[in-house]
């Protein structure tokens, strides 16, 4: 069975981790070409304005996959210290240079515990939504391991340097409502209205104009480590492209005339 189930409806793709009898833990290299191919796939397709990425209940993601690490099997099976570097570089690391790197918006619908690798994984995405039976934690130090997936680079930027610094020194889980109160989701709804609220907010984004869209988060990514003078030339120059497409024109006809727009990606 795959890995990663991916369903297109229509702009919308939903990537759900589907290996709820490990809780969707990230155990083999298979498992991390799944996910680096469907991103590969998505920002190929100009069609997709929208991905949401959850898991099979009842777990969001359980990050690495404890067995392989006692066992040194699948992505943990190495002959010393230069061969579990490139495990992780062939592995593992793939994800987030593939999820974080993708142009297309990015939402994490949390539908329980992400945790460790899991966490990081959400922190790849743009938004974040928790099911109220979410539980996160950046817990690589309780089992004697750093955070090999850039959750270093990725946690500081979702919930600020000191409390990323805490979570990851103590390795202590958050539930839902203390995720909340950390930002590091923006809301928190019942499980059952989960995806509903996904997809409820995926259809906000995805109604806008898809070039327009990727341009948006680009500069959103780059923004986060550009000078302000470097970011203002880079959106000048996006935004010589955004308002020479024909979907600008029809947002303005559309927006004068008191009508819905239609547009098509050109």
């Amino acid at each position: 069975m795959s890995f990663l189930r991916i369903e297109q409806e229509g702009p919308l793709v939903v990537l759900t981790l589907n290996a709820p009898e490990r809780r969707n833990a990230i155990s083999s290299f298979a498992d991390c070409e799944e996910v680096e191919a469907a991103c590969r796939r998505i920002a190929r397709d100009a069609t997709v304005r929208c991905v949401i990425v959850t898991g099979a209940d009842p777990a969001f993601c359980a990050g690495g996959d404890l067995k392989a690490m006692r066992d040194r099997t699948g992505i943990m099976a190495a002959e010393g210290p230069a061969d579990m570097r490139e495990n992780y570089r062939n592995g593992i690391q793939r994800i987030p240079l593939a999820l974080w790197e993708l142009d297309v918006p990015t939402v994490a619908a949390i539908n329980g515990p992400a945790i460790g690798a899991g966490l990081d994984l959400a922190c790849m995405c743009d938004i974040r939504i928790a099911s109220e039976k979410a539980v996160f934690a950046e817990s690589f130090v309780r089992v004697g391991i750093v955070p090999g997936d850039g959750g270093a680079w990725l946690l500081p930027r979702a919930v600020g340097l000191s409390r990323a610094a805490e979570m990851s020194f103590t390795g202590d889980p958050l539930n839902a409502q203390e995720g909340l109160e950390a930002r590091l989701v923006s809301r928190v709804v019942p499980h059952g209205e989960l995806m509903e609220a996904a997809r409820a907010l995926a259809s906000r984004i995805t109604r806008n104009p898809p070039t327009v869209l990727r341009m948006t988060k680009r500069l959103l990514r780059e923004g986060q480590h550009m000078s302000l003078a470097s970011l203002l030339e880079m959106s000048a120059a996006y935004q010589a492209i955004a308002q020479e497409t024909e979907d600008h024109r029809e947002a303005v006809d559309a927006m004068l005339s008191k009508r819905e727009p239609r547009f098509t990606g050109r």
